[in-house]
């Protein structure tokens, strides 16, 4: 198997964000508000919400602690998955969500669309994890070498299927939503890997664990699952809105995701065992240890957010036909005297 390194002014996600990972906010709230909805991807790139929603399923609630103990308030996580970027999207306007992680591409989509009322990013959270898996069979290297071929990604106009259409475009290759040299075919993560099996995909633009699965049922060792590493990162980032959310628990959320970040990286082995039970508890099915030992190193944690990255993300939406004109960015990074979190 081949990863096929990024062009280096491309954005790639992971969920992302830029895997990413990405926090969302809630439009309107109740003033007494005793929930908070939060989304997430099963995908390695969503750590910090895997480690969250494990402990808010065994009862030790990371954030929900980290809430009271900074505000008084008891306050219940709510835990809702999502298979890409803009299926959370879709559940924040219909305000079904207040939080998620998600990437940049359906951010900076939802933030345009909404004329900057839905949502604003407050913190990073992954960089890496994302990346062009092909079959060693297949002899393409460059974005020439896919022209007549069919790659997926998971979910039409999430951050992968942006910078896979990017990646071609740069290469001369030209793709449509319904066309052009090399067909995209948006698939959910999970169904990739029967068509990968039917030998009915070249590739896949996709994220951690799924690039590592693909590998596997391709038949490599994990010395040779990961040949090259994507060059240019993106962060999934997490969002939170600027509607109806009360002030002091907004903070403390941001607080407390910003304190899950250092946890995780300081403590590597339990966060990579309690994302392998919260990925079989997703996806229903065995998750190898092996297959996260391996993902680990390819994966930045980090607050920040890269202000110059959203902006040639914004850019690269524009290249694929996403948006006629650049879509609106100004302001969708909250500011954050106190805690400053992007670059």
């Amino acid at each position: 198997m081949k990863i096929l390194p990024l062009a280096v002014n491309t954005l790639l996600c992971v969920g992302a964000l830029l895997s990413p990972a990405f926090l969302a906010s809630c439009r309107e709230a109740s003033e007494r508000q005793d929930q908070i909805r939060f989304g997430l991807f099963p995908n390695v790139t969503h750590v910090q919400g895997l480690v969250a929603r494990h402990f808010s399923r065994t009862r030790e609630g990371w954030f929900e602690k980290r809430i009271f103990e900074r505000t008084g308030k008891n306050i219940s996580i709510l835990w809702y998955a999502y298979n890409a970027g803009p299926s959370a999207m879709e559940a924040m306007f219909a305000n079904s969500l207040d939080f998620t992680y998600v990437g940049p591409g359906p951010a900076i989509n939802a933030y345009s669309k909404s004329n900057g009322t839905l949502l604003q990013i407050v913190a990073g959270a992954v960089q890496g994890g994302a990346g062009l898996v092909v079959p060693p069979h297949s002899g393409a290297w460059t974005q020439k070498d896919f022209q007549g071929k069919i790659i997926a990604t998971p979910q039409l106009g999430n951050t992968q299927d942006i910078a896979c259409r990017t990646w071609l475009a740069l290469g001369g290759v030209a793709v449509t939503q319904s066309g052009g040299d090399a067909s995209i075919l948006p698939t959910p993560n999970p169904e990739q890997i029967s068509l990968f099996r039917q030998g009915k995909l070249d590739g896949s633009w996709t994220v951690e664990p799924w690039i590592s699965q693909i590998a596997e049922i391709l038949g490599h060792s994990h010395s040779q699952r990961i040949n090259t590493l994507v060059e240019n990162m993106i962060e999934n980032t997490l969002l939170t809105g600027t509607l109806g959310m009360q002030p002091d628990v907004a903070q403390a959320i941001i607080e407390a995701h910003r304190e899950l970040t250092l946890w995780i990286i300081e403590h590597p082995q339990e966060a990579q065992k309690i994302v392998v039970e919260e990925l079989k508890e997703l996806t229903r099915s065995s998750i190898d240890p092996s297959l996260i030992l391996h993902a680990w190193p390819r994966l930045v944690f980090t607050n920040k957010i890269s202000e110059e990255k959203l902006q040639v993300f914004a850019k690269d939406t524009v290249r694929t036909g996403f948006y006629k004109e650049l879509p609106r960015v100004e302001g969708i990074i909250r500011n954050d005297k106190n805690n400053p979190s992007h670059e």
